[in-house]
């Protein structure tokens, strides 16, 4: 199970294939990749820029996925999260997930994005024709998280 906050992107097939080095026994990998929008609530977006609280934030991940751990069967998970200033279409974050079954994996990976929306400490501050402002939580974020306390 691995974490990473980094200002540099990733490539999602090099973390896939290292997810799975030397593994026979994975019979699933369900990702998903986070891009930078360039439009928000009507508005275009030229950039946006990620903070978070360094140590911190990496235990939040961590937690993250000990709890996806802890309710699905999975083999392994990776999060990666990027801060710093990134433009439209960069990528922003990934998760994966491999388990022996599609189930497990792709209930895993859904939670965790869920998760991250609401409980990470990353703030976000976006630049568009209005000058910048920081992102507000939005109730559908955590509408999404709620619903998983009623599960498994």
């Amino acid at each position: 199970m691995t974490v990473r906050v980094q200002t540099a992107d990733f490539d999602i097939g090099a973390e896939i294939n290292q997810l799975r080095q030397a593994r026979k026994d994975i019979g699933a990998v369900v990702s998903f990749v986070g891009l930078v929008r360039d439009l928000n609530d009507g508005d275009t977006v030229s950039q946006l820029t990620l903070e978070h609280y360094p140590g911190m934030t990496e235990k939040s991940l961590t937690a993250i996925i000990q709890q996806a751990k802890s309710r699905w069967n999975i083999m392994d998970a990776l999060i990666v999260h990027r801060v710093g200033t990134l433009q439209p279409s960069d990528q922003i974050v990934l998760v994966i997930v491999t388990s022996a079954h599609r189930g497990d994996a792709f209930s895993a990976c859904e939670f965790m994005m869920d998760y991250l929306k609401t409980e990470a400490p990353f703030w976000k501050k976006e630049a568009n024709s209005t000058g910048e402002h920081w992102i507000e939580a939005k109730s559908a974020d955590d509408t999404a998280r709620d619903r998983w306390s009623i599960e498994k």
